[in-house]
């Protein structure tokens, strides 16, 4: 499993991600997706509208280089952030419903594990996934 529990539990309570692509020329794009933690095959799924004919898909299937962020605040009073980062290889799935697949490589996470902790005084979390 890519994920631990608290990663997917984390991701199931959120919404909305950011994937960074690398286009063909080297620029790179970052866009909100929605996304879906698969368990049969321990990836994040992102779907979207005309998801075949957008950038990010053809960066995708051009390269397979991407990052995936879900961040969020639950506190801003006291300052309270918590961050999962993965990084890892795309797979641009073309079918009925096209979807971009996210294979963890390196997984980067804090805040998720440590609700009443200062933001400065986070553990970072880092780990490399075996391909």
């Amino acid at each position: 499993m890519a994920l631990n529990s608290v990663e997917i539990e984390y991701l199931a309570g959120q919404r909305l991600g950011r994937l960074a692509t690398v286009q063909p020329d080297g620029t790179l794009q970052v866009s909100p997706v929605g996304f879906h933690y698969n368990e049969e095959t321990s990836t994040i799924d992102i779907r979207g509208f005309r998801m075949a004919a957008s950038r990010k898909f053809r960066n995708v299937a051009a390269n397979g280089r991407v990052a995936f962020v879900v961040d969020d605040l639950p506190s801003t009073d006291p300052w309270r952030v918590r961050c999962l980062e993965i990084r890892g290889v795309g797979e641009a799935v073309d079918g009925p419903e096209p979807i971009i697949r996210v294979h963890p490589r390196r997984v980067i996470a804090f805040g998720l594990d440590e609700p009443d902790s200062d933001a400065h005084s986070l553990t970072v979390h880092k780990r490399d996934i075996p391909a």
